[in-house]
Order: structure tokens, then sequence, then C-alpha cells
């Protein structure tokens, strides 16, 4: 069978990327294990994380490949999970190394579904992993921009802007950037909320790790995002603990242009409480090794602007019911646009780095593995 062309992998809706992705399992012969979600879709549609190993459980080398953790980003990682379920040398090279693969589809289905980056609780699911038995974070900083950022109207007021942008011109781009999206704990209604409690998306993915990972030895994650960097672009962020060994290691699988949030190099800022945290936790005899693969889109001020108009959205139902229903719409589409290019050239690129990533992880662990 030949494989899919990249932009036949890649989805409108939700429920297309679903239909896609278990499509392309059953024709690499490949079930799927589906964890249903208590919630319903946009369109009315079922709501799931699926699941996939290709490879058997007894495997001492997995390699986790993730998407849609912040829900619309789900477009992106989802035609890459769909190419690679297609893609007969990539499981060819795994199986030779040893290496069964985890395919984790739509971590926060709710979030795909409805075009959100947050689950149905209105949290950022990779700002979500805490020790929630204890103290959390202080993000002091996002405080007070925290009505600024979310106005009473919408499009805000030429002075709420201009108190907004004032704080970076004030304190520079990269303290404004981590402020905002560094993660916060204090307005459950705001932006990178990382609640309180841990969310179906964070349960449901530990369980999955547990039963999937608990025999492997060497374990390697690729989690899949868009909406930070230039377009099309995938940096290789390191998404494990920053010691000198794992850092070596990440940079002799996937090159020296791996990144990180830690010493500034990466796009992202420093965040709390992120998913990769898991890990560690739920595979603790595991050596592990992960990188977030992010792919730009549109400018980030543009990211930001869709991001605050979805919030608000949620915060202020219009009175006006027909006028209500268009500035919705244009929200929405808004919305995926900023985490989805839906053009050919971009689709091509972000499949292409998409399996080079697998392929070099599948080739590290075969190499590293015992």
């Amino acid at each position: 069978m030949s494989e899919p062309s990249p932009t036949a992998c890649f989805a409108q809706t939700y429920a297309e990327a679903r239909r896609k992705f278990v499509v392309a399992a059953s024709n690499a012969g490949l079930p799927v294990d589906s964890v249903l979600h208590p919630g319903g879709g946009r369109f009315g549609e079922p709501l799931a994380l699926d699941v996939v190993r290709d490879g058997p459980a007894s495997a001492g080398r997995l390699l986790v490949v993730s998407s849609g953790c912040h829900g619309v980003e789900g477009f992106g990682g989802s035609g890459v999970q769909v190419a690679l379920l297609g893609d007969a040398a990539v499981r060819e090279a795994a199986h030779a190394a040893g290496v069964a693969l985890l395919h984790l589809h739509a971590l926060n289905p709710h979030g795909f579904s409805w075009w959100r980056r947050v689950t149905e609780d209105g949290v950022d699911l990779n700002r979500n992993f805490h020790d929630f038995t204890q103290p959390l974070p202080a993000n002091n900083a996002y405080d007070p921009l925290a009505a600024l950022l979310l106005p009473p109207t919408w499009p805000p007021a030429v002075d709420n802007e201009t108190r907004l942008f004032s704080y970076a011109a004030e304190h520079g781009e990269r303290a404004f950037q981590q402020a905002v999206s560094g993660g916060q704990y204090r307005h459950p209604q705001g932006l990178f909320y990382g609640g309180h409690a841990p969310t179906w998306s964070h349960r449901t993915l530990r369980s999955l790790l547990r039963q999937h990972g608990s025999a492997c030895r060497h374990l390697a994650w690729i989690d899949l995002h868009t909406g930070l960097g230039p377009s099309g672009h995938g940096e290789k962020i390191l998404a494990c603990r920053e010691d000198a060994e794992t850092r070596e290691r990440a940079g002799r699988w996937w090159g020296d242009d791996v990144t990180s949030i830690y010493d500034g190099s990466s796009t992202s800022a420093p965040l709390s409480g992120l998913i990769w945290q898991a890990a560690y936790e739920e595979c603790p005899q595991a050596r592990y090794t992960g990188i977030t693969l992010e792919y730009g889109t549109v400018p980030a001020l543009d990211v930001l602007a869709a991001l605050r108009a979805d919030h608000w959205m949620h915060l202020h139902p219009h009175p006006h019911p027909q006028a209500a229903a268009a500035q919705r719409a244009s929200i929405q589409r808004r919305m995926r646009d900023a985490f989805y290019a839906d053009t050919d050239d971009w689709k091509a690129r972000v499949v292409a780095q998409g399996i080079q990533a697998v392929r070099q992880a599948i080739d590290g662990l075969g190499r590293d593995g015992d």
C-alpha cells in the first residue's frame, strides 16, 4: 500500500482527524484502544483519547508520539501521526531496532473538537502536572495583567492595549512572555491557567503511561505542538530534566539545534507544571529522553490575540444573538488559524520534520539501549 501524501493526512475537524487516525491504524493492521471522554464534541461527536501501540508489550524501548495536548494544536500533530502510521519504512525501522511506537491521539480531545487550547475545565494541560497537595507556584507578574488580557469588551479599547503592552516596553518582551504564558494558578478563567486538580486528560495520560511503559527500560517521547516560532519550522525543545547526561543524549539523537527553556535558547518561556514530568513519575525504571516538537504558525502577537479573544468569548456572551453568532464564528476560526496553517507547504514541512524526529529517536533508542 502506498504512503498517503502529506496533505491527505490532515483534517478540517476533530471528527475527521480521528477518522483518519483510526483508518490509518486499521490499514497498518493495528488495533485502536479508545479511552472515551465524558463530554461531547462541538458537533455532538464522541470524544476520546485514541491509543495505538505498534510493538510488543514486552519491548524494552518505547517511543511515545502524542498530539493535541493543547486541543486545537492537534490538527498539526494528528497529521504527523497519520503519516507515521502509513510510513512502512519508519515502522520497519522501529521493529528492527526493538522499539515499540505508542501513538496517543488527542490528549485533550475537548479542546481539539471545540477549537480551544484548554481542556473542558478551562485548564492548560501543559501547566497541570503538579502535586496538588503542595503549594502551587506563584506567578505574581500575571496578576496586574489579568484584567487587561481579558477586558470587558472585544476588540479591546485602545487604552487597554496601550496599558497592556506598556508592560512589555517597560520589562522587555521576554519578561512579558514569561508573565503571560509561564503558567498561573490564581485566575481560573484566565490564560495559561494550570488548575487546582488533575484534569481528565492528566489522569488518563498517567494511566496510559503506567499501562504501556511499565516494561520499558528506555523511554522516549515526542510531544507535537504548534503556535510558536517561524511558520513551518519545528523547534526541538528539550522536554526532560536539564542534567548534563540527558541534554547530551538529546543533542546526540536530535542534533545540536535542540533548544531549552532553561537556558533561554527556546522560543518558549520557562513553564511550570509540564506534562513530561509524568514520564519520570509513572515510569521510574526507565531512562527517559524527550522533546516537544513545536511548529510555528503565525506571529506570536497574533497567537496571543487569538487566545485572548477565545477566552473573552467564553467570559462575555454578547447581548445581541445575531452579532454574537458572527463574532463567535470569527473568533473560533481565528483560533484554528493561529494553531493550524492550512496550506500544502506547511503540512508537507510538518510531516517531513515529524518523520525525521521519529527516525532520529528510533536510531537513538536502538543505539543507546541495552
